[in-house]
């Protein structure tokens, strides 16, 4: 059976929402990552780098469509979104070590919820839990938080947001919605 395909035959795809990041800020958090010297934990590669928004696992690919087209009539931001990604942390559930956001905006919230709300409405199912914007530094990561000669400090600003399918540990595009009218 092929590894793409669910039980029933259908083909599936293992998705996500996150906003990107730009290339620059890919550089910055990956030199800022090597300085923490980690003994720990599997890297996640720079380019993967993104901010989860929504993770929502296997879906039938067949739903892809009605996704997309679900995600175009929900409410967005009328402005860029913003926020700081100015704390490292471990979480020691899933073994992952993650820059977080200390402030989450209103916006940003409400943007989640929206997406949420779409993909509960075509039946895609996600574990319900309090929503914590974070970018993951490294996977399978055991042990101390690392100390760090700098306090992180990354300004993220995005006009869009992403659908992104997982494939062999690379991250595709698949749409991409402006956060401006």
């Amino acid at each position: 059976m092929a590894k793409d395909a669910r039980p029933t035959g259908s083909p599936f795809k293992r998705l996500f929402f996150a906003l990107s990041l730009s290339e620059a800020q890919h550089r910055a958090i990956a030199q800022w990552r090597r300085e923490l010297g980690l003994r720990s934990g599997k890297p996640v590669p720079a380019e993967n780098f993104h901010l989860t928004l929504l993770f929502l696992g296997d879906v039938d690919a067949a739903q892809l469509p009605a996704l997309c087209a679900a995600v175009d009539s929900i409410a967005r931001p009328q402005a860029p979104l913003r926020l700081v990604l100015d704390r490292l942390q471990v979480w020691p559930r899933p073994g992952v070590l993650v820059l977080e956001a200390e402030q989450t905006p209103p916006a940003l919230r409400q943007l989640v919820y929206a997406l949420e709300q779409a993909a509960l409405a075509l039946g895609i199912a996600r574990e319900s839990r309090e929503y914590r914007p974070h970018l993951t530094l490294a996977r399978e990561f055991r042990g101390q938080l690392p100390e760090a000669a700098s306090a992180p400090e990354f300004f993220l600003s995005t006009r869009h947001f992403t659908l992104y399918e997982s494939r062999k540990g690379r991250y595709w595009p698949l749409a991409q919605w402006p956060l401006l009218d």
